[in-house]
């Protein structure tokens, strides 16, 4: 079958091409990709090329597929899977491996297995670290948030807490806290707030800061207050002294911080807000591989901070996003702002800072410049359907996209 699909062959250099894919073998699954949404670890790969710690040295003679965050329809099953698999099933996939003997992962690894492509063959390797998951959602775009949702999850999960009076941690937000997301405007950071409310342990109070306006504006108008939790959103674009500005916003500090911008003063000034026994999450990954920050070890020794890093979920965390999804407990439509077809991937991964927003989700079967949502003619088909939503992306958008956008 053939397929087509945006390679990496080195830095910067993506190319949309179209290529046989070799028949599947009894320990492989052929399938479609459907929708896959562009993370900007993507764009970190493509600005680092064979240097990037997942990708393969050869890249120039074996470029892989880009994209880890998409969904699609299983087309055939090989023999070995097919006590677990069927086909036409909807499927997502869990592209953080965790391979015990090397680093490797769908969309930054393999030649076939990636989600910018019309059709892939899904390497033996995501079965056996039992990474495909069957998906009963209503839509295929929801299926490519998953991803980002179980990063999300997974750093939830991994802050945690000392029980008193034991060495035992307690793993997990505080339950009924004070809760920081500095820089949470963004993609991850919506998924985040949307999590803080909805996920099983809920703050007393969340604080969400930003220095852009608009974007707080708007995650002000997705993300009341609500569930019994106090949400305030600030900007900090003007503030001098954001320490004791937002100290103040609870009455003292906070016992769980989600730093999502890479910024070593963000870091510092998110550590001096912690109170005892406070966890401090960096979420934001860093290109710098010397990135550090100062960070106060008195606290440290005589308060408890704690510090932790996660970067990605694990396959557990992928299967909650999925019931969440599935069950309408969260709304990870929000973080779409822009869409596209398989022929604009190459650019708009490159570009993503420059383009700003959030989530870029592409149809891959599709020939679609990248559009914002927010500027899609009011007047066109799609932008009636957008209306009904006060621009949120849904179902009845992308299946008009299905149906009406000319295949590549």
């Amino acid at each position: 079958m053939k397929t087509k699909a945006v390679r990496l062959y080195g830095k910067k250099d993506l190319r949309l091409e179209e290529f046989e894919l070799p028949e599947i073998k009894e320990n492989e699954i052929l399938a479609s990709v459907i929708t896959d949404s562009i993370c900007m670890s993507t764009w970190k790969l493509a600005n680092q090329g064979a240097d990037h710690k997942k990708a393969p040295n050869d890249l120039a003679d074996n470029p892989i597929i880009i994209g880890h965050e998409f969904c699609g329809e299983l087309l055939e099953v090989g023999g070995k899977w097919a006590h677990k698999y069927k086909k036409g099933e909807r499927y997502v996939l869990q592209a953080n491996l965790q391979l015990p003997d090397r680093p490797d992962c769908p969309g930054y690894s393999y030649p076939y297995t990636g989600g910018d492509a019309t059709y892939i063959v899904i390497s033996e390797d995501v079965m056996n670290q039992d990474c495909l998951i069957p998906y009963k959602g209503e839509t295929y775009f929801e299926g490519s948030l998953i991803e980002p949702l179980s990063c999300v999850i997974g750093a939830f999960e991994a802050n945690y807490h000392l029980k008193e009076g034991s060495y035992e941690h307690k793993m997990g937000i505080k339950s009924d806290g004070n809760l920081l997301i500095m820089g949470g405007t963004g993609p991850m950071g919506l998924l985040a707030i949307d999590y803080a409310l909805h996920g099983p342990i809920k703050p007393k109070k969340l604080v969400v800061t930003d220095r852009d306006a608009e974007k707080l504006a708007r995650a002000a108008k997705l993300y009341p207050s609500q569930n019994g939790i106090d949400v305030s959103y600030v900007n900090v674009a003007e503030v001098t002294d954001q320490v004791n500005l937002l100290k103040e916003t609870v009455d003292g500090g906070f016992d769980d911080i989600f730093v999502m911008v890479p910024v070593d003063s963000v870091v510092s000034e998110a550590a001096a807000m912690l109170n005892p026994d406070g966890c401090l999450n960096f979420f934001a990954g860093p290109q710098n591989k010397e990135f550090s920050a100062n960070v106060n070890f008195y606290d440290v020794h005589y308060s408890f901070t704690h510090f932790v890093g996660t970067s990605g979920g694990n396959t557990e965390d992928m299967r909650k996003a999925v019931k969440l999804i599935e069950n309408k407990q969260v709304k990870v439509a929000n973080v779409v702002t822009h869409i596209l077809g398989l022929d604009a991937v190459g650019e708009t991964t490159l570009n993503q800072p420059a383009i700003g927003g959030g989530k870029k989700l592409v149809y891959t079967h599709k020939q679609s410049e990248l559009s914002k949502l927010s500027e899609i003619e009011q007047e066109s088909e799609l932008g009636k359907i957008l209306a009904e939503t006060g621009g949120i992306w849904s179902k009845k958008a992308e299946n008009y996209v299905l149906k009406n956008y000319p295949n590549i």
